[in-house]
């Protein structure tokens, strides 16, 4: 098992990171029935451990028992029937989805499957919570239809059915949902955190620490907690015992952006263009996101320029972010970015060397 599931936090009591968050979500549940709950802040904060802790806590331990299941609804979408395909991973409490992997069709995902879950009351109580509880991540990429049939079932089914709305960014979800859920920041970790959390995962697994070296991977880790605790199980599978001047490995996806970005400044071209699309897709079919990948390029490219570019770079970078949050297909607007960008740069060279 990875160190990142081994050392996961299971209840609210054994959280080491947002322990004050975790014990004011404890009180919430012993106090009064659970409100709907908006948790949001940046990948690798521990938004996902504290829902799962939260449901250990609310139902006890038959919220481990879950099962995944690969489902397809038939969905009336005015004059056609249209199938959708779905994983959901549910126990007898409580049912987790992702409504943005069925893409433009998720306001059938949320008119339909989510109303029918919150219909069904929970089958036995025996004197424990009379609702059920539905976990949907990403409700930040959720399109503005889908949110607003989400208010809807968030009103008509309160009395038996709790939401837990997980996303990143809390800006992208309307502010009538936000309304309605008690909002929940989960701040990104601090570098003093994590090294305290990789210290108690040496100490468990018995390892000797070189004084600096958690230090220098909380510093890579961009304060992911997650990839903090990777990168350190991959220094011990790389070289152990660890030494104080050890390399932390970048990320493979890191490594193929700076690639990427290499090529995209060695040559401008219509052929060098079709040679990053297949590097882009690659990331994409990695399941990389790309709002990631083009921040990440982004920054490469921008350690490699001028200055007099670098306004100019971001500005467009900001646009196409932007259009893509819009769209639907991202590798037409990370491909459109990069060929922005061989113009911009084509130019440049060609004024200034002529």
């Amino acid at each position: 098992m990875l160190w990142v599931d081994k050392y996961r936090p299971k209840t609210l009591d054994q959280a080491m990171v947002h322990q004050d968050i975790a014990q004011n979500l404890k009180k919430l549940v012993a106090e009064q029935d659970c409100p709907h709950l908006l948790f949001y802040g940046p990948s690798g904060s521990g938004k996902k451990t504290l829902i799962i802790a939260l449901l250990r806590q609310i139902f006890g331990p038959s919220a481990d028992k879950v099962k995944v299941e690969n489902r397809t609804w038939k969905v009336d979408a005015g004059s056609r029937t249209i199938d959708i395909e779905l994983t959901t991973l549910s126990s007898t409490n409580h049912i987790e989805l992702n409504p943005s992997d069925a893409g433009f069709q998720d306001r059938y995902i949320v008119q339909e499957i989510i109303k029918e879950m919150a219909k069904n009351r929970p089958i036995d109580t025996k004197g424990k919570k009379g609702y059920k509880i539905l976990v949907l991540n990403e409700v930040d990429k959720l399109s503005r239809e889908a949110q607003h049939s989400l208010r809807r079932t968030m009103e008509k089914y309160s009395a038996y059915c709790r939401l837990i709305l997980c996303c990143n960014s809390s800006s992208k979800v309307t502010e009538a949902i936000r309304s309605r859920c008690l909002n929940v920041r989960i701040n990104a970790p601090t570098e003093e955190q994590i090294v305290k959390v990789l210290e108690f995962i040496g100490k468990k697994e018995g390892l000797q620490l070189p004084s600096g070296f958690p230090a220098r991977i909380a510093e890579k880790s961009n304060r992911s907690l997650r990839r903090a605790i990777l990168s350190f199980e991959t220094c011990h599978v790389q070289q152990y015992p660890f030494t104080s001047n050890q390399a932390i490995p970048p990320m493979d996806w890191e490594e193929y952006v700076s690639e990427i970005a290499s090529d995209i400044m060695k040559e401008q071209s219509p052929k060098r263009l079709y040679q990053v699309r297949q590097k882009l897709y690659e990331l994409l079919l990695n399941c990389i996101p790309p709002e990631i990948i083009l921040k990440r390029l982004l920054f490469e490219l921008l350690k490699k320029l001028d200055a007099e570019l670098k306004h100019e770079v971001c500005h467009w970078a900001a646009y196409y972010e932007h259009r893509m949050r819009l769209g639907q297909k991202a590798i037409f607007h990370l491909e459109a970015f990069v060929a922005k960008f061989m113009s911009i740069y084509k130019a440049f060279l060609i004024a200034a060397f002529g």
